[in-house]
């Protein structure tokens, strides 16, 4: 089974790209997760290439603004787009969907960068996720956790640290939460199969940024512990654009 993940930052604007439907014929994913599509369902663009998958969505209260989906070529035996935190569950972010061998989970977080109030947001989810997701796990469930976390994990996963320190995005704090969800109980799969720097999965969309690879990984997919070995490959796909950050991925048996 191969799951992608990829903050699309707009899922009209990236169809009129024809960037879906290039990453739908070149990837053959069994489930494509989006992040920031910026509209309600009834204003999702009529997709042909999309014929073969179902879709799951989950979008902000406010028009134009975040919001999560999940395609996917088996149907989800339940779906929940909560987890108990009303300031972040109005906005869209989050999408849980059951299947026989394992639960999905699409993440996209607050980056936390406009206000005081947004990072504390940002710290209070991670924190929450973190407690749920640690349950689910002392019980033994399969878990795949995918999504733009907004927070790249250590030196190696940012072109720039020491010019980023103090930053939203690389904080000490912010670090620490996604060492807090690994420690609880998952992997992040592409460290299982690459140690090597320079591989990201954003950058800003200016001064060359992307052309000069200065940039961040902030997208994972991280699995469970008791799913590592099932893993078979997992992997950044820089060469797919239309979109700021880049999709990531994994290839795993169930």
């Amino acid at each position: 089974m191969r799951i992608v993940s990829w903050n699309i930052n707009g899922i009209r604007a990236i169809d009129k790209k024809g960037a879906l439907k290039k990453i739908i014929e070149q990837e053959s994913s069994d489930i494509l997760c989006l992040q920031e599509i910026k509209a309600g369902a009834e204003q999702i663009p009529e997709m042909s290439y999309m014929s073969n998958y179902l879709s799951y969505y989950n979008s902000a209260d406010k028009a134009g603004y975040s919001g999560v989906a999940v395609y996917c070529k088996e149907k989800s035996l339940d779906v929940d787009n909560k987890i108990g935190l009303p300031e972040f569950d109005k906005e869209g972010r989050v999408l849980r969907l059951q299947f026989e061998q394992f639960t999905l989970y699409n993440f996209y977080f607050v980056n936390g960068g406009k206000s005081q109030e947004a990072f504390d947001l940002k710290l209070k989810a991670y924190d929450h996720l973190t407690a749920y997701l640690k349950k689910e796990l002392d019980r033994g469930e399969k878990i795949v956790l995918v999504g733009d976390f907004n927070v790249a994990h250590q030196e190696i996963d940012i072109a720039r640290p020491k010019a980023n320190e103090k930053n939203v995005g690389f904080t000490k704090e912010e670090r620490q939460k996604i060492t807090n969800l690994l420690e609880a109980g998952f992997v992040d799969t592409f460290r299982v199969f690459n140690q090597e720097g320079g591989h990201y999965t954003w950058w800003r969309p200016f001064a060359n940024a992307r052309a000069n690879n200065v940039g961040w990984r902030i997208d994972y997919v991280f699995v469970s512990k008791n799913l590592k070995k099932d893993l078979s490959s997992a992997f950044i796909l820089p060469h797919i654009f239309g979109s700021d950050h880049c999709p990531a991925g994994i290839d795993i048996s169930f």
